[in-house]
């Protein structure tokens, strides 16, 4: 509720009569303002029916100007519009109307733009903003604060903590503030709270999840493959903070050279999101078993082992996990065969 602080001046008031309308009692609107003492405590009485009134007092608005009859004057002007008759019951309502207009008012308090994503997902050693929108903020003050351990991270535009990967980022008379964590870490994953600085205080959950960059060879970790036909490895990288620049591909822990007398090796590499290394290797040999590594420069190698059979064993050939009960029993196939 706005205040209203009223001292109370008698009003002195000159009135201009023109062709002033009369109500069946013989008054007009001003007497009728008069009687019901409205003319103190408004500013600039406008015109009704004609009649021009300059008023004299002091009125003192702490906040907004807005003019609230109290409940006697409103039992007031409903007494007085039934004993007045049709005519006298329609001016009171008019300047009634014109009184206590109600004043424009104030925007709505601060509240968040929830357009903004409430999920975020980071990467390992990649900074990462985690953002609010507040529209009407006005003279309150925006938080960060982490859930984990109910830790203050920032407010406004200052950092309240000693873990210098946080910053408070705000760009002057923006809506946006943001949260900036520096060389993130798994254990940073959470939730991270916006606070405005009510009473009490509103907030909006951002949900974080930092992962850690993945390197895996499709169909490890071993395959089986027939001699004379073509090894085929991928290796896919993941979730990297930008893709790897180098993927060093080894067998039995020697980096392969691609220009060795053996030839018909190749390497197929496709940079993105998810970063893909084809190693072809032509006419496989029982010298092309063993084991094979990707090493991306920038995250954890991963490894296969390569096992090279005869076309005379057709089920000895076996790709991917699906088989992998399959792969498991094979040396126990050819153990009894060479048995028997």
């Amino acid at each position: 509720m706005l205040k209203l602080s009223v001292r109370h001046v008698t009003p002195k008031c000159s009135v201009t009569k023109r062709t002033n309308a009369v109500t069946n009692n013989g008054q007009i609107a001003l007497d009728i303002a008069q009687k019901l003492g409205y003319i103190s405590v408004i500013e600039t009485l406008k015109v009704v029916t004609e009649a021009i009134i300059t008023a004299s007092h002091t009125i003192t608005v702490e906040e907004k100007y807005r003019v609230h009859a109290s409940e006697s004057m409103q039992a007031t002007f409903m007494s007085d519009s039934e004993d007045e008759g049709d005519s006298t019951a329609h001016g009171i309502r008019r300047l009634k109307a014109d009184i206590f207009q109600e004043w424009p008012t104030t925007e709505k308090g601060p509240y968040f733009d929830t357009s903004i994503p409430s999920n975020m997902t980071g990467l390992v050693g990649k900074t990462i903003e985690l953002v609010c929108k507040v529209k009407n903020l006005g003279n309150r003050t925006v938080s960060w604060v982490r859930h984990r351990d109910i830790h203050l991270l920032t407010v406004g535009r200052y950092t309240y903590t000693s873990d210098q990967r946080f910053e408070a980022v705000h760009t002057p008379h923006s809506e946006e503030w943001a949260l900036q964590i520096r060389y993130p870490q798994k254990k940073d994953s959470g939730i991270y709270e916006c606070q405005i600085s009510t009473t009490p205080p509103i907030g909006l959950p951002v949900h974080l999840t930092i992962v850690e960059p993945v390197t895996e060879i499709t169909g490890g970790p071993d395959l089986f493959i027939n001699k004379d036909s073509t090894i085929n490895l991928t290796c896919l990288v993941r979730y990297a903070p930008e893709p790897p620049s180098t993927i060093i591909w080894s067998h039995n822990r020697q980096a392969i050279n691609f220009d060795s007398p053996r030839g018909g090796i190749s390497l197929i590499t496709e940079k993105g999101p998810v970063t893909s290394s084809r190693l072809l290797i032509q006419k496989a040999i029982q010298e092309d078993s063993g084991l094979y590594t990707c090493s991306p420069n920038n995250t954890h190698p991963n490894s296969v082992r390569v096992h090279i059979v005869n076309e005379e064993h057709p089920a000895a050939m076996h790709h991917g996990s699906g088989d992998r009960m399959a792969a498991t029993f094979l040396p126990l196939v050819l153990f009894l065969r060479t048995i028997f």
